[in-house]
């Protein structure tokens, strides 16, 4: 009877955390994009897959104050609740800052205080690209915070390039300043992929990574297709590489395709 007991508590235990890591999975999805924005001249589409229930990758989609639209794409070190806490703490420091007026480099290096705040005993950090899309100006402006840069199609040139650039991740130091990058106009077709490490990183059956040639191959075969076709494409490809291999780390893809 004392071992049944003990059993039917564990249980119940086990059940009670099943429920709360459901629940946090639902908050936390409810978070991210229902649905990409409509903005004449841009084709847009994003998703995350956690390797948990919960965790810490993180896109969103901002109108700024000049009315350019802004792609944010963010990864915690680690994953898990932890991870999707802080999340959530960086998701809404960002919402209420880019409200502000000022310019992207500011924005972020006022966040990067804040965020600072919440993390410094912790060692967390999190690796962001931010990416501004002013579709009248036909400029591209870019935050790089420890993120891998974002891959660039030229459709006039029939090239891939990096949007690079130095930043340190957010939440190391409270005094780093950032700088914002830029550049000037597109050929429709165009497209930008910003993702997370996950990606590029996901391991095959013999070990292998996917890696940016795999990445850039699959953009490259889709060309035609609308942004979520891209990022489907993108998902399908990377399925197959990893074919029975579990998922390591968490995927987060947004995919916007400058018409």
């Amino acid at each position: 009877a004392g071992h049944t007991n003990t059993m039917i508590n564990g249980l119940r235990h086990r059940i009670q955390l099943v429920t709360a890591l459901k629940l946090a999975e639902e908050v936390q999805q409810n978070l991210l994009p229902q649905e990409p924005p409509y903005l004449v001249g841009l084709d847009i589409a994003g998703t995350s897959k956690y390797c948990d229930e919960t965790g810490g990758d993180y896109y969103d989609y901002l109108e700024l104050p000049k009315g350019s639209l802004g792609v944010v794409v963010a990864d915690v070190s680690e994953h898990g609740v932890g991870a999707a806490l802080l999340m959530t703490t960086a998701r809404a420091l960002i919402r209420q800052r880019a409200a502000m007026t000022g310019d992207i480099a500011r924005i972020f290096t006022d966040v990067n205080q804040e965020l600072y705040k919440d993390v410094k005993e912790t060692g967390r950090f999190m690796t962001m690209f931010f990416l501004e899309i002013d579709v009248a100006g036909k400029m591209l402006r870019w935050i790089r915070a420890g993120h891998e840069p974002a891959i660039f199609y030229d459709a006039g040139k029939d090239t891939f390039d990096e949007l690079a650039g130095e930043g340190m991740a957010l939440g190391v130091d409270k005094n780093i300043e950032f700088h914002e990058f830029t550049r000037q106009g597109w050929i429709a077709g165009s497209v930008v992929v910003v993702a997370t490490d996950g990606i590029r990183e996901a391991l095959g059956e013999q070990g292998e990574m996917f890696g940016l040639d795999r990445l850039r191959e699959a953009i490259r075969k889709n060309l035609t297709e609308p942004a979520e076709a891209i990022q489907d494409a993108i998902i399908k490809e990377l399925r197959i590489f990893q074919g029975d291999t579990p998922q390591q780390d968490d995927m987060t893809l947004v995919v916007v395709k400058l018409l």
